[in-house]
């Protein structure tokens, strides 16, 4: 990955006006700021989230909190649970996310 030169900042998220996103069931809360065409997001999943499409995008995804599930479109389920990262290129497994508890997660893509 190559950054393109970009001056340093420091972005506190409580500061970000979030974008609500509606999933079949819960909503997730998206605060993202850009650096070009890098998009970074804090997103905070409801209980019983279930996103309302396959996503084909790639992410780097960090669980800070809860855990979620990721179905990919082959049928296979992986947990994210905090701590952890999931990784998935652009193109390579669509997915779709469902958190029972909620979860509140950061990723960029």
């Amino acid at each position: 990955m190559t950054l393109s030169p970009f001056p340093f900042s420091i972005t506190d998220f409580k500061d970000v006006a979030p974008e609500l996103h509606q999933g079949i069931t819960g909503v997730a809360e998206w605060k993202i700021i850009r650096r070009d065409d890098i998009r970074i997001r804090l997103v905070i999943y409801s209980p019983e989230y279930l996103a309302d499409h396959w996503c084909s995008k790639g992410h780097i995804i960090f669980c800070v909190d809860g855990e979620m599930e990721t179905e990919l479109e082959n049928g296979t389920k992986h947990v994210l649970k905090k701590g952890q990262v999931y990784t998935v290129g652009d193109q390579s497994d669509a997915h779709r996310t469902y958190s029972k508890e909620g979860c509140i997660l950061f990723i960029v893509d």
